[in-house]
């Protein structure tokens, strides 16, 4: 069974900055769209951006735009999410999913493509 996971979670104040990892000894990553995503107990899953693969870039949802920054690390087949400016809304349980293809666009952000998660980290922003 594959399984993502991810670190860095945590507790923080507002306006500080927490980067998330994203990694899995199961398939090789580099070959995989890579997402993010958050949820809060009680509310519906949200996508907040994805990674193709091939160097084919990012999208982000407008939430994080210009504040969350999503990246790779080919080398050591690990994914991160920099979270900056962090806002007590930003608090959640984070998850990272991988799938061989995603759909371009905004349509990345749907976690019904998803074939493979982590069990996520919670991050916890105070004011």
């Amino acid at each position: 069974q594959v399984q993502l996971v991810e670190s860095g979670g945590g507790p923080a104040q507002s306006g500080e900055s927490l980067t998330l990892s994203c990694t899995t000894s199961d398939l090789t990553l580099n070959d995989y769209a890579v997402a993010w995503f958050r949820q809060v107990p009680g509310k519906e899953r949200e996508g907040i951006g994805c990674l193709y693969k091939d160097d084919d870039g990012t999208f982000e949802a407008e939430s994080v735009k210009g504040r969350f920054i999503f990246s790779r690390d080919k080398v050591k087949q690990s994914v991160y999410l920099q979270m900056n400016q962090l806002v007590p809304e930003d608090t959640a349980t984070y998850y990272c999913a991988a799938v061989f293809w995603a759909a371009p666009g905004s349509g990345c952000l749907g976690d019904w493509q998803y074939a493979y998660w982590g069990p996520g980290t919670p991050v916890n922003v105070s004011a």
